[in-house]
């Protein structure tokens, strides 16, 4: 093809893409950095402040405050005052950008995007020489993982998740025996623990910083019927009314063999909640999707690649309902339901019986 036979239209609005796309990428590593260094939080319950104002608000150093407010500005998200130089943060930005949002913010997941640059060159190797990159090379993983869960966990867990299944908040309130599989931090143990206090509920993670964040927090909550143990989910044992796996099927080296175990645990009329990445098993079905873009990122960048390091199967993040549904039936799930909760935009939760 010659330069003359380029769509010059289609060659400039692809190159304006480009633009936009490094722009949105520096912008999620400030917005990353407002997250952290608390700055969203304090200038949503501020006047029109200085930057010296809004820096000594935070507690940060005013230099560095004032060149991140630039980004801000020029990138839409902070307005600013040229006159009295003051910066505002809209209460509708402030809305997905703040702690006190909830599951509505999204500036936490901005900070996945340096977690990922510091492996870039072990996937990268990865994909000239196959295997994976390991768990133990993203040291903030957990951490992360846990602060963007625990958001949905606290506003919809209680009221929302669990009634998905009919009769299952009684069930448990009657004192049943439940056990998270993969629960990172245990944050959503204790959750249930502290709202059905006659129940028994259990954590299981090969993390032994998890497991033990897990006790930690169930300590300091005085939850006498919420326990922990580090081990593998493909080799679950006992006997439960309640199994729960949310957003972690899709990274294990074993997912197959977990789903038996898990199909093995479950008491008569028990049953299995998996919420897992609302996606299709078909590509073009994702187009639409506005997540899409994002959920094949960190499937590359964390749980296909993690997975694969251990010689697991690679599902990945986009594994899709098609795929789900599946493999339950291979695992003996013989009754599966799916249902959308208000509050999480990014997963689908499956109710599964044997």
């Amino acid at each position: 093809m010659t330069v003359r036979e380029l769509d010059r239209a289609k060659q400039e609005a692809f190159a304006g893409r480009m633009v936009q796309m490094l722009n949105d990428g520096c912008l999620a590593l400030m917005t990353s950095l407002g997250h952290q260094g608390g700055l969203f939080d304090a200038m949503a319950d501020l006047p029109p402040s200085t930057s010296q104002e809004i820096a000594a608000a935070t507690g940060l150093t005013e230099r560095y405050v004032r060149e991140w407010l630039g980004s801000m500005v020029v990138g839409g998200i902070v307005e600013y005052e040229p006159g009295a130089r003051t910066y505002r943060l809209p209460a509708e930005h402030a809305a997905s950008l703040t702690r006190a949002a909830g599951p509505d913010n999204l500036a936490g997941l901005m900070q996945d995007f340096a977690m990922m640059g510091e492996v870039e060159q072990r996937v990268l190797e990865a994909f000239r020489s196959g295997g994976g990159v390991p768990y133990s090379a993203y040291p903030r993983f957990q951490e992360l993982q846990a602060e963007e869960t625990n958001r949905v966990y606290d506003a919809a867990l209680v009221g929302s998740i669990v009634p998905v299944v009919p009769g299952l908040a009684e069930r448990l309130a009657a004192g049943a025996d439940a056990i998270d599989i993969g629960t990172g931090q245990g944050h959503a143990v204790n959750v249930l623990a502290r709202a059905f206090p006659a129940g028994r509920f259990h954590g299981l993670d090969i993390s032994e910083e998890g497991v033990a964040a897990g006790r930690a927090e169930a300590a300091a909550l005085g939850l006498g019927n919420a326990t922990f143990e580090v081990g593998d989910c493909a080799e679950l044992t006992g006997e439960y009314d309640l199994v729960t796996a949310f957003d972690v099927i899709h990274d294990l080296a074993r997912p197959t063999a977990t789903l038996a175990a898990v199909a093995s645990a479950l008491r008569p009329g028990g049953v299995f909640l998996m919420g897992d990445i609302a996606a299709s098993s078909n590509l073009e079905e994702n187009v639409g999707n506005p997540f899409a873009p994002a959920l094949y990122t960190f499937s590359v960048f964390y749980c296909m690649t993690v997975s694969l390091a251990q010689g697991g199967e690679g599902l990945g993040t986009v594994w899709g309902e098609q795929t789900a549904r599946r493999m339950l039936a291979e695992a003996g799930f013989t009754q599966v339901e799916t249902h959308q909760v208000e509050g999480d935009v990014l997963n689908v939760y499956y109710a599964a019986r044997r």
